[in-house]
């Protein structure tokens, strides 16, 4: 028995390729769509899976799926109440950020946080094109950046156009499993291409704006890249969001917000009207930034719940 990671997915066949670097097209095995899993397709890419070989030596056939330790998910495309796996065993996500040429919106930033919270994915916040903006523009970044540290999240200031702090994305994707996100003009395939000029992504081929495409097909594939990762090319995610995730639970998500629980009065305090609230009086001091907690609201009282596609 053989072990690889699922490289491409066609719905049928399965590219998989094994620490050696040989990569075999593979089908399932019949008994691996019987398992429950509740979702449209049993396997997804970054998937690790144990096959055998046929006769040929060349295709095989998957007999085991290895546990996951992460996934993100869509609605099916055409069950609306089922998921579809789009990418499996994430390490890390960057989510590319403009505040013009486009603008990308804090509630953009703040849903696919949410999101990749509750996937366990960790998120390294992008801010790219910082050659196309004035000094006060590059101070108003430099506060975003501040605020989201102080949550705990890392930023990296990033421009193709002048290779600034690519050594320092090169650094943190090595030998790791990249989901690349945001809107489309962000400079998402461009950045690649420029750490990885073989790689020649298409510019805008890293899904039309992996949150805003209105492509259908669920096919995806990972890209090696020069320092040893992985992206993930995955066309089809205006759907993506959280299919599972209660109202009671969203405050989980925001990990400022979740930190300050204790501290309330009640256990079970939803952090919206409720006495002695430790959040809401961290946001009336500016230890919470209020930005981020009206998206919370905001998230809160929709009327679908947390779930929302990220393809405003």
């Amino acid at each position: 028995m053989k072990e690889g990671i699922v490289i491409k997915s066609t719905g049928i066949w399965y590219n998989v390729k094994e620490i050696s670097g040989k990569v075999h097209p593979c089908r399932i095995r019949g008994k691996l769509r019987l398992k429950g899993i509740k979702s449209t397709n049993p396997i997804a890419v970054g998937d690790r899976v144990s096959f055998l070989l046929e006769d040929d030596d060349k295709n095989g056939i998957i007999h085991d799926i290895h546990e996951r330790k992460n996934f993100i998910s869509r609605k099916s495309v055409n069950l609306s109440k089922e998921s579809h796996v789009i990418a499996a065993n994430l390490d890390l996500a960057l989510l590319f950020i403009t505040t013009k040429q486009p603008d990308t919106s804090l509630g953009f930033i703040d849903r696919f946080l949410v999101t990749s919270e509750a996937y366990g994915i960790d998120t390294i916040l992008i801010f790219n094109k910082i050659d196309i903006y004035s000094p006060s523009e590059i101070d108003e970044i430099d506060d975003l950046i501040l605020m989201y540290q102080k949550i705990g999240y890392s930023s990296i200031k990033t421009s193709a156009t002048t290779l600034s702090n690519l050594k320092e994305v090169e650094k943190v994707t090595t030998n790791k499993i990249i989901l690349l996100a945001g809107q489309s003009g962000a400079g998402k395939s461009t950045l690649i291409n420029a750490m990885n000029p073989n790689l020649n992504i298409r510019t805008g081929e890293i899904s039309e704006s992996h949150f805003k495409g209105k492509h259908t097909t669920t096919h995806a594939e990972m890209h090696e890249m020069a320092n040893g990762g992985f992206i993930i090319d995955t066309p089809g995610i205006k759907g993506f969001g959280l299919l599972d995730l209660s109202k009671e639970n969203l405050h989980h998500y925001f990990p400022e917000i979740f930190r300050k629980l204790p501290e309330c009065k009640f256990h079970n305090c939803k952090h919206i009207n409720e006495p002695k609230c430790a959040v809401k009086k961290a946001v009336d001091k500016g230890e919470i930034n209020d930005c981020r907690y009206q998206n919370y609201l905001k998230m809160y009282n929709e009327e679908d719940g947390p779930y929302r596609s990220l393809g405003y």
